[in-house]
């Protein structure tokens, strides 16, 4: 797979939301924790190597929401 954790292409390293046990109102905060956690090199066992980049997506309420956050090392 490239979207296991040593793939082309990692996807949901932390194992998402669901693995937090979907914390309602904060799961945007979540997202973002761990994408910032992957950029410093803080994240242990489920670091991406090499990372640069990472995107989250979060949509609130009834679908009445939605946000996408794109963050990079600069």
């Amino acid at each position: 797979g490239q979207l296991y954790l040593d793939g082309d292409l990692p996807y949901n390293p932390s194992g998402g939301l669901k693995a937090k046990g979907h914390p309602v109102g904060a799961t945007g905060v979540g997202q973002v924790v761990e994408i910032v956690m992957q950029l410093r090199g803080e994240a242990g066992k489920r670091q991406v190597d090499g990372v640069e980049r990472g995107l989250t997506h979060n949509v609130g309420g009834t679908m009445t929401s939605s946000i996408v956050h794109i963050l990079e090392v600069m």
